[in-house]
């Protein structure tokens, strides 16, 4: 057996391969261990095919709005085949940037199914054994970080079957465009694709069972989205359960209740009960983290409701990490932020501690939605008195010329301190313009700064200067 490596991480998603180039970087002889393809859910499956998908139908929209921008086209179509080729395509693509990041950081990628094996004492070297077709192999490590993410899950008595009953995964790689389709949750992934659906003409439905779409999000952004989709004819139920699904034919034929009517069979849930049929039910309700098989049980690791724990610096054991969707902590950003993190405590440099009040979230349906930091109702909640400033992207003039004028811009700012609380915005470019709210969050800008910071004109980020204006009491554009 070779010598044991400093650092073994164990998956390649956007924490793992991170923190795999990060110690890497810092000296440490790494290696990481992927069972898929290198980039994990995200770069595969995930954060960058959804966007090439979501671009394709926001190209496909412009053309069929040609006549409002003074051009003349002739008829525009849809090519599902080629837009889901064009997806897969660019995601192949960034998956092989993760090899050559591997091959120029000098670290070792191993293709294999990991598990922890029972350690000798607390003296001795992690033991992996990587298991690939009938082939196994150990290998030892000072350090693993188990960066194994998450997969998609259903509900009970809701069986994915693949065809008619689908998770994300397959809703990337369909054969042909269904003409209608029921999202069941209406949390990022389940917003996004009913977006991108609804775009290319296929009839859809969102399914929501707390009272409001994308209810991570401040309800004036809510409120707004609701707005928005009943426009574009995507129809949404919120505060409903779906109590059954079953494939008959060629349809999936759904049963809603109000969440306020027992499950139980009554003459009022009888009464108030919804049938729903589709081509295709796509369930995006969340995820379950990827602990199975791990050997984490003889390491004393601890899982709450899945999840592994982790203590603040995201040690779970004497040489352990964990680090990502594996935690519970659900966003790209976040996992590749971690793995920075813990690589630099493993190599005993500064390591800068994740600011877990101010990461920004964003969504890419159309319209863009991105947030950071409380929302107007969990600052009251705890009392936290703010300054309330809101720009439409109405009274903008690039957004007038640009042809995109739903939405606005949010913030909240300390009435005392002036520092940033936090930002919601909803509209054209949102999920780049969160990056100067996100900056304000984590360093001294406050409201009086940012008013008095020059934005170019016309941009769209003149509506966060706008909106800081109307929280100062003296908008100008208003």
């Amino acid at each position: 057996m070779t010598a044991p490596y400093d650092v073994v991480v164990i998956g390649s998603g956007p924490g793992g391969y991170v923190a795999a180039i990060r110690a890497a970087q810092l000296g440490l002889r790494t290696a990481c261990v992927e069972r898929a393809e290198l980039g994990g859910i995200c770069l595969n499956w995930g954060c960058i095919p959804t966007k090439a998908l979501l671009r394709s139908a926001e190209v496909l929209d412009h053309f069929q709005h040609a006549k409002d921008y003074g051009i003349t086209v002739g008829d525009v179509q849809a090519d599902f085949p080629a837009m889901i080729a064009r997806s897969r395509g660019i995601a192949d693509k960034v998956s092989k940037g993760v090899a050559f990041l591997f091959r120029k950081n000098k670290i070792d990628s191993i293709a294999g199914t990991a598990k922890l094996l029972p350690r000798a004492g607390a003296w001795k070297p992690h033991e992996i054994e990587v298991t690939s077709g009938s082939a196994t192999k150990t290998i030892q490590a000072k350090h693993v970080i188990l960066a194994t993410g998450a997969r998609a899950r259903s509900l009970p008595g809701i069986e994915l079957d693949g065809r008619r009953i689908i998770e994300y995964r397959k809703a990337m790689t369909l054969a042909t465009q269904p003409r209608s389709m029921v999202v069941l949750g209406a949390g990022a992934i389940g917003v996004e694709f009913a977006s991108f659906y609804r775009s290319l003409g296929t009839e859809v439905t969102v399914v929501e069972f707390l009272p409001r779409l994308v209810p991570n999000e401040d309800p004036e952004v809510s409120k707004e989205l609701a707005r928005a989709f009943d426009k574009r004819g995507i129809k949404s139920y919120v505060d409903h359960r779906l109590t059954s699904a079953q494939v008959k034919g060629d349809k999936v034929v759904m049963t809603l209740e109000p969440k306020g009517v027992p499950g139980a069979p009554s003459r009022d849930a009888a009464a108030a009960a919804l049938t729903l049929e589709a081509d295709v039910l796509l369930v995006a309700v969340g995820v379950a983290a990827n602990t199975e098989n791990l050997g984490l049980e003889a390491h004393g690791i601890t899982l709450e409701r899945g999840y592994i724990q982790v203590d603040a610096e995201n040690r779970c054991g004497d040489g352990l990490w964990a680090i990502g969707d594996v935690i519970g902590r659900g966003l790209a950003h976040v996992a590749s932020a971690e793995g920075v993190f813990v690589a630099e405590k493993i190599a005993g440099v500064h390591a800068e501690p994740v600011r877990y009040d101010a990461i920004p979230a964003c969504t890419y349906c159309s319209p863009e939605i991105a947030s950071v930091g409380l929302t107007e109702e969990k600052a009251k909640a705890q009392g936290v008195p703010v300054k309330v400033g809101k720009f439409p992207f109405s009274a903008l003039a690039k957004a007038r010329a640009a042809g995109d004028t739903t939405g606005f811009v949010k913030v909240l700012w300390h009435a005392e301190t002036g520092a940033l609380v936090g930002a919601h915005l909803i509209g054209p470019a949102v999920t780049d313009l969160i990056a100067e709210l996100t900056l304000a969050k984590t360093t001294e800008v406050n409201a009086e700064s940012l008013v008095y910071t020059i934005h170019a004109h016309p941009t769209f980020a003149e509506t966060i200067k706008g909106a800081t204006e109307a929280a100062l009491g003296h908008a100008i554009d208003l």
